[in-house]
């Protein structure tokens, strides 16, 4: 396999530069000024209020407002003589790559410059603030402030493309959704009720009962939501003083963080890490039985389906409820809001599949963020045992279980499998898989020890719990050929597994030594890929079994 062959063919962007950077002040003796450049022009407004004229269109504009106009643009930017204008014009150049490219190559498009629209978006201080420490080093006197400055600019260039794409994935919305995503988004800025009108594209005060038709809360009880739980998540992460945590969610001081947390919380910040923690949701089925093991019945999860891994082998608590991931995030919010949620346990990684954000559910209760693939199994128990106030269990657990590999790896390593090369194939519908560090390549290569094919044992050494699979291509099995076969089948939607006759009926397949042996074991899907505490200590069980010839 040559592994230096990409996947994909390669990509490349535009190269993106400033060429200059103008203050720009409205006076009564020039109460407006014209703009028309054959580049990008980005306006950022730092004080007072004016409008913008483009195609006979008006634009209001005010203090943290961002204009983004597509090259050759004819403007005219007008001042409010009584709150008079203070403006950036930063000019912005893309320029495509002129060196030779591979075939295949795809060249992609500036997304800030290709866009043929004006852009406006009302309130994005953050943005403002950049391009005014650009304007006050624009000249620099030493490098370090001149790659400064290409830093700061580049920083400026990507909070567009994440204000184009969050406007992109908005637009279907209706106004008022739009309204409270971007209120989700920047709860920790300086928000006003006239700021989420405009956005939805209706009054102040009938503004104020829609947003309590949609969500049961009024516009501060909503905001003080989304802050305080933002402040839970990092207390329990322990990031920062309480001052820190204040100003980052919104907050001008830790006082009156104190005091917004208490009306919300019935406690101060310094006790809420002591406060048990009741009722939990998690989001997939894999943190539910992280949850179980440490003695508390998740309230809810949700969950694709209903299917549910227990301890006792019994029907799930009855007081649990499932959502399925197909529901709408109102719908979400919904279920979670009457089961009393403290806690909402999720990967980053699933959230994005369910096209989540955590600013959806974060309005509910704190989120705590458990990352999926970035670490193995034990690291996840410890992190949710932390986060419910259970470590000790999770650490006494997993002692237990430690003792019990290191019993089984005696075993197994004695056996006759203990000194063979052992390949995991996944059979898919839609291709081959070779398993490493995660789902059965756990228990087989990390629990109990045994060797895998060099290239799998080359990507563990270099990936750890991160290294899943490899997909490969029929002929290249006897690349990874091993003494031993373990094999896994998924079936496809109707569930058949018709398509594993082309692999069996291979030429490439028949001449494996373990096939030619008869040295193949078929593990059952269901029983070898979960990826839990529970699952891996069944697991090991099996293996044990599988592997002893005793």
């Amino acid at each position: 396999m040559n592994t230096l062959v990409p996947e994909w063919a390669e990509s490349h962007f535009p190269l993106y530069t400033f060429d200059g950077i103008q203050s720009m002040y409205g006076t009564s003796n020039l109460p407006s000024v014209q703009i028309h450049e054959n580049q990008t022009v980005l306006i950022a407004i730092a004080a007072g209020k004016g409008s913008l004229e483009v195609n006979n269109q008006h634009y209001e504009l005010m203090e943290g407002g961002i204009v983004l106009l597509p090259a050759n643009t004819y403007a005219t930017l007008t001042t409010n003589p009584r709150q008079p204008l203070h403006a950036y014009k930063l000019s912005i150049r893309f320029l495509e790559q002129t060196r030779v490219m591979p075939a295949g190559t795809m060249m992609q498009k500036s997304g800030i410059a290709s866009d043929s629209k004006l852009l406006l978006f009302p309130y994005e201080p953050a943005i403002v603030s950049d391009v005014k420490e650009l304007y006050l080093h624009r000249l620099p006197d030493r490098e370090t402030r001149h790659v400064q400055n290409q830093l700061l600019f580049h920083q400026i260039l990507l909070q567009l493309l994440e204000q184009q794409e969050a406007r992109y994935i908005a637009s279907g919305q209706p106004s008022m959704e739009r309204s409270i995503t971007y209120l989700e988004n920047h709860f920790s800025e300086k928000i006003t009720r006239e700021h989420l009108a405009a956005i939805a594209g209706v009054s102040r005060s009938h503004y104020s009962t829609l947003f309590k038709q949609l969500t049961g809360f009024t516009l501060n009880e909503y905001l003080s939501r989304l802050r305080v739980h933002r402040a839970k998540e990092l207390l329990l992460n322990s990031s920062g003083t309480l001052r820190e945590i204040a100003l980052k969610v919104g907050y001008k001081d830790e006082f009156y963080l104190s005091r917004r947390f208490k009306q919300e919380t019935g406690t101060s910040p310094s006790g809420y890490n002591r406060k048990p923690i009741r009722h939990v949701a998690v989001l997939l089925t894999p943190y539910a039985s992280h949850l179980l093991l440490l003695g508390l019945e998740p309230a809810v999860t949700i969950s694709e389906s209903s299917e549910y891994l227990n301890l006792s082998g019994q029907e799930p608590p009855k007081p649990m409820k499932f959502i399925n991931t197909n529901s709408s995030a109102a719908q979400m919010r919904s279920a979670l809001l009457e089961a009393n949620i403290e806690l909402i346990i999720a990967a980053r990684q699933h959230l994005d599949q369910l096209r989540l954000s955590p600013g959806e559910l974060r309005a509910v209760a704190p989120i705590v963020e458990i990352p999926w693939m970035e670490m193995g199994w034990k690291d996840h128990l410890r992190l949710i045992g932390q986060a419910i106030q259970r470590s000790e269990r999770a650490e006494q657990w997993l002692a237990d279980f430690e003792k019990e590999e290191a019993e089984a790896r005696a075993i197994v390593q004695q056996s006759t499998g203990g000194k063979e090369i052992i390949t995991i194939l996944v059979i898919k519908p839609d291709g081959l898989l070779v398993y490493g560090s995660r789902n059965v390549g756990c228990v087989i290569y990390q629990s109990l020890g045994l060797r895998a094919p060099a290239l799998i044992e080359a990507e563990m050494k270099k990936l750890g719990d991160q290294f899943h699979s490899f997909p490969i291509d029929i002929s290249e099995l006897a690349e990874y050929a091993g003494d031993r076969l373990l094999v896994v089948v998924f079936p496809d939607a109707k569930g058949s597994t018709a398509h594993t006759e082309a692999v069996f009926r291979s030429p490439h397949w028949k001449r494996l030594p373990a096939v030619q042996r008869k040295n193949v074991h078929w593990l059952e899907r269901d029983e070898w890929v979960p990826y839990n505490p529970v699952s891996i200590r069944l697991q090991l069980g099996r293996a044990v079994a599988l592997f002893d010839s005793k």
